[in-house]
C-alpha cells in the first residue's frame, strides 16, 4: 500500500536541486603542462598566477553552495572537508579525523578518538565540539538535511574531552561507521548561522587537503593545497573547478586543451579512444538511472497501479546500447552493485504483452488511435530531464518513444527554466551508493525520509529496511534486503533503466588515478586518493 506524505517539500526539493547542480558537472578536468594560465571559460578571461604545471582544471557544473551537511554527492566536499572516517579504494571504512574508535555493543555506543594535530583552514584547532555541532545540525528537523535519516538512531552525543566523543544509539545501525564519513563543519564559524542560507557555504572552511582560494561566479572555484594538512600535503598544488555546465562542451574543451580531466558522455568518450594525449577510464559505478514518479501528483495517486505495466514496456537493453553505447548494465533494483542484491526479484524484463495484461487488468482499454485509456482519458504523462545532462535527455526521449510504441501517450521534456519538482509528473532520476546497503535505500525509499523525493511510502518497505540496518548478521541482513527488494518490485517507486559507467577522459600527464574503484552517484569518488596523484 502506498500513500503520500508532503513534509516541508519546498526545502527538501531545494536540497535535491542543489545536490544535482553540484554533482552532475563535477566531472571535468585540468590543464597539466599548459602555458595558458586562464581559469575561466574563454581566451579573454583574466589571467591568474597559478603554476599550471602543477594544476588540475576540473570541469564542473555551476555551484550554488558547498554544503555537505545538507546536500550530497559533491566531489568538491572531499577535497575541502574530512569526516571522522573515510572510504578506501575498495569502499571499506578507514580512519580519517578519528584515528580509532570503540563500540560497546550492549549500549550501542561508539567512542571516537580524534587526531590531535588538525587545524581548520583558518588556523583554529579542530575538536570534538565541531563533530557534535555538525551531527546535531544534520539531525535538527528545522534544517531539513537530506542526510538526517543516517543519524536518526543517535540518542545522545557526549564530548568526553577535546579529542574524544561518544555517540549512543537507541538501536543498532550497522552502517553507522559509513555515515561518519560525513564532512565535519567548524562550529566557531557556523554557530547560530542558518544551515541552509549561511554565507559560509559560499566561502567554506574545512580541514581537508585543499582549501578555497577564490570563487569566481560562473567561471571557476579555485582550490589550493593545504600545506598543513594533518595527513600530509597533496602532491598537486591547485585544483580548479572550471564551470562547464554543458556535457558536450566538456568534450570540446578537452580537445582544445582547456581541460585535461573530465567525465564525458559515452558518445563523446569515443573521440578520445585512440588519443596519444588522453586516456579513457571506463569505471564501474553504483549509479543507476530511471523514472522517478511524483506520488504527490494527483495523476500517480490515481494511476500508480499502472507502473508495473510501464516497467514491462521499457526495453532497458536498448537504452544501454543506444544511449550508453554498451557502457552500463540493465537495472532492475537499487542494490545490484551491492553484496545484498537479490537476483531472484522480479526484474521486469522487456515484455510488451505483459504490459498490456497489466493495463487490461486495471480496466484500461484502447481508443481508436491505439492509445490505452482509463475512465475515458488516455494514459499519458511527461518525463522531464535536466537540460545540463545529455544522457538523461537521451534516456527520456528513448523511453517516451518506447512507451508510445505500446500505446501510452508519453512525452519527453527538457524544461528551460529547470524542473518543477513539486508539480511535475515524473523525471529521470539518478541514485546509488557503493557503500553499505543502508545507504541510498533507507533514506530514499523510507516514508518521509530526507532523500525520498518521490513521496513513496510502503509500510513493509519501511519495516524491512529498518530491520536490515539493525542487525550485523549477514544472513539476516540478506533476508531483510531480499524482502525489501521483493516488496519494492511489487509496488515500484521507480522504473529502473540501467547502471551507468563513468567515462573519465584524463590527460596522460596526470598519474595515480585508481581505475578499479566502484564510484558513486554521478561518478563521484575518483578523487578518493587525490593526495597521491602527481602531474608529470
Amino acid at each position: 500500500m502506498r500513500h503520500i506524505r508532503r513534509k516541508a517539500m519546498k526545502k527538501k526539493l531545494l536540497s535535491l536541486l542543489l545536490a544535482t547542480a553540484m554533482i552532475m558537472g563535477l566531472a571535468a578536468c585540468g590543464t597539466a603542462g599548459n602555458t595558458d594560465k586562464s581559469v575561466s571559460g574563454n581566451a579573454e578571461a583574466a589571467q591568474t598566477e597559478w603554476n599550471t604545471d602543477n594544476t588540475i582544471v576540473y570541469g564542473s557544473n555551476d555551484y550554488v553552495r558547498i554544503n555537505p551537511a545538507m546536500d550530497e554527492h559533491g566531489e568538491i566536499n572531499a577535497l575541502i572537508f574530512d569526516g571522522l572516517t573515510d572510504h578506501d579504494g575498495n569502499n571499506q571504512v578507514i580512519p580519517r579525523l578519528a584515528k580509532s574508535w570503540d563500540c560497546d555493543e550492549e549500549t550501542y555506543t561508539y567512542t571516537f578518538h580524534l587526531e590531535e594535530n588538525v587545524k581548520w583552514h583558518d588556523g583554529e584547532p579542530f575538536t570534538a565540539e565541531d563533530v557534535k555541532f555538525t551531527i546535531e545540525a544534520i539531525m535538527d528537523p528545522e534544517n531539513e538535511s537530506e542526510n538526517a535519516p543516517n543519524y536518526e538512531d543517535v540518542e545522545e552525543i557526549t564530548v568526553i574531552d577535546d579529542y574524544t566523543i561518544a555517540f549512543r544509539l537507541k538501536a543498532p545501525n550497522v552502517a553507522f561507521l559509513d555515515y561518519m564519513t560525513m564532512p565535519i563543519l567548524p562550529k566557531h564559524l557556523l554557530k547560530g548561522e542558518d544551515m541552509q542560507e549561511s554565507d559560509f557555504f559560499r566561502a567554506p572552511v574545512g580541514t581537508g587537503p585543499y582549501k578555497l582560494d577564490h570563487w569566481d561566479d560562473g567561471q571557476a572555484i579555485v582550490l589550493t593545497r593545504n600545506d598543513d594538512y594533518f595527513a600530509g600535503p597533496a602532491k598537486i598544488e591547485n585544483i580548479v573547478f572550471k564551470i562547464v555546465s554543458d556535457d558536450n562542451a566538456k568534450a570540446l574543451q578537452l580537445q582544445s586543451g582547456e581541460l585535461n580531466l573530465s567525465q564525458v558522455t559515452p558518445k563523446d568518450a569515443q573521440n578520445f579512444a585512440n588519443s596519444d594525449t588522453y586516456t579513457v577510464y571506463d569505471m564501474k559505478t553504483s549509479d543507476y538511472r530511471g523514472i522517478l514518479y511524483n506520488f504527490a501528483n494527483e495523476y500517480w495517486q490515481k494511476n500508480a497501479d499502472l507502473i508495473p505495466g510501464i516497467n514491462y514496456a521499457i526495453d532497458r537493453q536498448a537504452i544501454v546500447d543506444v544511449v550508453l553505447l554498451g557502457h552500463g548494465e540493465v537495472a532492475y533494483g537499487p542494490l545490484q552493485r551491492n553484496i545484498y542484491n537479490y537476483e531472484d526479484v522480479e526484474d521486469y524484463e522487456y515484455d510488451p504483452e505483459k504490459a498490456a495484461r497489466v493495463f487490461e487488468a486495471a480496466g484500461c482499454t484502447k481508443d481508436a488511435d491505439g492509445y490505452w485509456c482509463r475512465d475515458g482519458e488516455r494514459i499519458g504523462f511527461t518525463i522531464n530531464a535536466s537540460s545540463t545532462d545529455q544522457v538523461r535527455i537521451d534516456m527520456a526521449q528513448i523511453a517516451a518513444q518506447q512507451l508510445q510504441a505500446v500505446g501510452l501517450d508519453v512525452k519527453a521534456n527538457v524544461p528551460a527554466e529547470g524542473i518543477d519538482w513539486g508539480g511535475q509528473e515524473c523525471c529521470i532520476i539518478g541514485w546509488g551508493s557503493p557503500f553499505d546497503a543502508d545507504d541510498h535505500t533507507y533514506k530514499v525509499f523510507g516514508t518521509d525520509k530526507g532523500a525520498n523525493y518521490s513521496g513513496y511510502s510502503n509500510p513493509l518497505v519501511d519495516e524491512y529496511l529498518t530491520k536490515a540496518r539493525e542487525t550485523d548478521d549477514p544472513s539476516e541482513r540478506a533476508e531483510y534486503y531480499a524482502q525489501f527488494q521483493n516488496e519494492l518490485a511489487k509496488t515500484p517507486a521507480y522504473t529502473f533503466f540501467c547502471y551507468i559507467d563513468a567515462m573519465y577522459v584524463v590527460n596522460d600527464h596526470i598519474k595515480g588515478i585508481s581505475s578499479d574503484t566502484v564510484l558513486g552517484h554521478h561518478g563521484v569518488g575518483i578523487f578518493w586518493n587525490v593526495c597521491d596523484w602527481t602531474i608529470e
